[in-house]
Order: C-alpha cells, then sequence, then structure tokens
C-alpha cells in the first residue's frame, strides 16, 4: 500500500475533516499576504498587456484555504490595474494543484460557487477580465504544465511532504534507524537525519526544475516553507506534533496486533 494511501488529508466536510481543522494554515497564509501581494504587483506593473495570466497554487488540499490565496491575487491584481489606470485586466487563470487523491469535488462543489458569487458582487470582474479556475491533480514534484506557460506559482506549508520515503532508513542488518518514528524525533541518529535532509534536497531541486521550464521569462514565485534548527530539527516550528501523531499511530497498530 502506498504511503499515500494511508497518510492523507480527510476529505469531506464533517468534524474531522481538513475542511474543517486548518485554521492554522489559514493564520500563514494571511500573515503572508504582503509578500504576496508585492510579488503580485511587481509581475502586473510587467505584464498586464498579457492577454490571460496563468497562477497555480500547488499543494492546496481541500479546505476553505484553497481559494483563499486565489481571492488575495485577484484583489492585488484589481487594485494595481486601478493604481495604473487600466480599464481592463487581462483573464485569469488559476490552477488548484494536489495530489490525485485531493478531494478536489469539495472545492468546486461547495467553495467554488460563493467564490463566482463574492466575485461579482464585489464588483472586481468589472476590472479584471474573465476568471476560471481549474484543478491540476499531480505531483509538484515533477512537471505539469507546458514549457513557458505560468506567470505566477504560489505554495505555502507544503514543500514539507516529500516525495517518498527517504533512503537509507534500515541498516546493513535489516533493521529500522528510526524505530518508533514516522519523522524526525531527538532519537533519530545523524544518519535519519542526513537521509531526511538529503531526500528534501533531491525534491526541492526536482521542484525548481520543473518550474523553471514551466514559468515564463520573468515569472514570479512565492514559497512557504515551514522550517527547523538544525542544532534540534525534531523540536521546533511544531515538529513535535508529528511525534504526537506518531505515537498515536503506533499505539493504534499495537492494538490491533494485540487483539485475539
Amino acid at each position: 500500500m502506498e504511503v499515500g494511501q494511508v497518510l492523507h488529508m480527510k476529505g469531506g466536510e464533517g468534524e474531522y475533516s481538513y475542511y474543517n481543522n486548518s485554521l492554522y494554515q489559514k493564520y500563514v497564509i494571511l500573515k503572508t499576504r504582503p509578500i504576496l501581494e508585492e510579488a503580485v504587483s511587481q509581475l502586473c506593473r510587467e505584464s498586464l498587456q498579457e492577454d490571460c495570466l496563468r497562477i497555480v497554487d500547488m499543494g492546496c488540499s481541500s479546505g476553505p484555504n484553497a481559494l483563499l490565496p486565489v481571492w488575495e491575487i485577484i484583489e492585488t491584481i484589481d487594485s494595481t490595474c486601478r493604481r495604473l489606470k487600466h480599464q481592463k485586466g487581462p483573464t485569469l487563470q488559476f490552477f488548484l494543484n494536489d495530489l490525485p487523491g485531493n478531494d478536489f469535488n469539495t472545492i468546486f462543489r461547495s467553495l467554488l460557487p460563493n467564490f463566482y458569487d463574492k466575485l461579482e458582487n464585489e464588483k472586481l470582474d468589472k476590472v479584471i477580465g474573465h476568471c476560471f479556475v481549474a484543478a491540476m491533480p499531480g505531483s509538484f514534484h515533477g512537471r505539469l504544465f507546458p514549457d513557458n506557460s505560468l506567470h505566477f506559482v504560489h505554495s505555502s506549508y507544503s514543500l514539507i511532504f516529500l516525495s517518498q520515503v527517504p533512503e537509507g532508513l534500515i541498516s546493513e542488518s535489516g533493521m529500522p534507524l528510526n524505530k518508533g518514528n514516522i519523522c524526525l524525533a531527538k532519537t533519530s541518529p545523524p544518519s535519519v537525519l542526513k537521509a531526511y535532509r538529503d531526500q528534501f534536497e533531491k525534491d526541492f531541486t526536482s521542484f525548481l526544475g520543473s518550474r523553471s521550464r514551466e514559468m515564463i521569462c520573468g515569472g514570479r514565485m512565492v514559497l512557504v516553507i515551514i522550517g527547523s534548527s538544525d542544532h534540534n530539527p525534531a523540536c521546533k516550528y511544531g515538529c513535535e506534533n508529528w511525534g504526537l501523531i506518531g505515537d498515536t499511530l503506533k499505539d493504534m497498530v499495537d492494538e490491533v496486533w494485540l487483539r485475539p
């Protein structure tokens, strides 16, 4: 069974769904809004003559935050057009990207109708052109779009997820080096830290290489990535939460194996 089939965001709109449990991610998006606005403003000042701006949010997941960066980008483009006295802005094409198992249906069924209503009610569609939103399922660690097609790339708190379990987590004798953990922990040996670091560098290099082919010359990119301390990578920026999840999963497995 693939890891993605076991560990993934819970879809739907229930009490324990990602849809209703993503307030911290929303806080981060709002906190970094000035950076997003500046990058979009710079892009607009150089690209407002374009007929269509193509924008992608990578790792959108399925909660209400999926359209939050889209709305912020639209507001910034609208205000920039007004400031530069453009009577009509470009058409906007937004792509929401995540793995194929993501609950895209919730986004398009529960969020998008209200999104378009809000766009019309606030008259933003009078300045910018038509706005189209589409899904782009697939791993952002590889290619997703044609060469020179994207004007803006956004990703918030998604690049921390690796494309695969790092290699080198098993000793030559076949023993797990990170036994009892699902992530970096206080008990993880240096070889495990290096394995995770090497995998991240490989994935991030692949991500940047793919985007360099897909983005137009002069395009912009805003990436928000959770970090950790070099001195104690297991106990910074909320990473200890993964340890709690790991302990819970271990207890669940033990309970299954101990049943008569």
